[in-house]
C-alpha cells in the first residue's frame, strides 16, 4: 500500500490506517449506531443470519484492495484480505462447514474466478473448518446488485440460490467480499436455514454503509502501474 520495505504483507502504519467499523454498531447488521442495540430494521425484519462480522468499512484504502482482488484478479490480496477478516472472529466458536457465495456460471466465466470462494479457501486452511464450494448453486442470473437501488436489491435475489446438502443440526458461515444492503447474504442464508442449519453466520472483508462516498477504483492503490501515487491520508 505505501510500498515501504516490511517483512509481513501489510506495515503496521497501513494496518493501523485500514478503515474499521465504528465502534456502536448494530449487531446484526453493522450499521452505525448511537449505542451497541439491534437496529429498528433489524427488530423489523431479522436477518436470516445469527451472526455477522466484517473485517473493514467499504472505504478508501479497503474498497480499493477489495476491487483489486475482485476486477483486477489480483489474487494474491486473497490471503491477505483472509487474514484481516480471521481476527474479526478468532474468539468465536468455529462453524462446522464455510460456504462462499457463489456466482452465476455466466458470471464466473466472465471472471474466471469466485472472489468470495478464494477469501474462503484461506479462512478454511486457517481454521479447519470444512468448506463446501458447491454445496450451494446460483440458479438465477441476475443484474449485478450495484446497479440497483438498495430497496429493490431484496427482489433482485429472491430465488436465486438452491442447495443440494442437508445442514440438520449443523453451523454453517457464508462468506462473501462485500456487504452494501445485504440482500444477498440473506438470501443466502434463508435458502441454508431451509435445508436444516441451525445456527448461519455472515462473514465478510467490508461493510458499505448507505450514503458513503463512492469507492475509488482499484487503479488508486498505487502499487497499480496506470497510478504510482502515494496513498491519500
Amino acid at each position: 500500500m505505501c510500498q515501504a520495505p516490511d517483512h509481513q504483507d501489510i506495515c503496521n502504519a497501513c494496518l493501523q490506517d485500514l478503515p474499521g467499523l465504528p465502534p456502536m454498531h448494530c449487531p446484526s447488521c453493522l450499521l452505525p449506531m448511537t449505542s451497541p442495540e439491534i437496529c429498528g430494521i433489524c427488530l423489523r425484519n431479522p436477518p436470516a443470519w445469527s451472526h455477522i462480522r466484517a473485517a473493514l468499512r467499504y472505504t478508501f484504502p479497503a474498497d480499493a484492495l477489495v476491487q483489486a482482488l475482485k476486477y483486477r484478479s489480483d489474487l494474491p490480496l486473497a490471503p491477505i484480505l483472509a487474514g484481516l477478516l480471521l481476527g474479526r472472529f478468532r474468539d468465536d466458536p468455529l462453524p462446522d462447514y464455510l460456504i462462499p457465495v457463489p456466482l452465476h456460471p455466466a458470471r464466473l466465466r466472465e471472471r474466471g474466478f469466485n472472489q468470495a470462494l478464494e477469501i474462503s479457501r484461506h479462512l478454511c486452511r486457517q481454521t479447519g473448518v470444512e468448506l463446501l464450494s458447491a454445496a450451494c448453486t446460483r440458479i438465477r442470473s441476475t443484474p449485478s446488485q450495484t446497479e440497483l437501488p438498495w430497496k429493490n436489491r431484496p427482489q433482485n435475489v429472491r430465488n436465486a440460490f438452491t442447495c443440494n446438502r442437508n445442514f440438520s443440526g449443523k453451523r454453517v458461515a457464508i462468506v462473501d467480499d462485500v456487504m452494501t444492503s445485504g440482500a444477498t447474504l440473506n438470501e443466502l442464508a434463508k435458502v441454508i436455514r431451509r435445508h436444516g442449519a441451525t445456527d448461519v453466520r455472515a462473514w465478510v472483508i467490508a461493510r458499505a454503509f448507505p450514503g458513503a462516498p463512492a469507492a475509488k477504483r482499484a487503479t488508486d492503490l498505487p502499487g497499480n502501474d496506470e497510478t504510482r501515487r502515494p496513498i491519500e491520508p
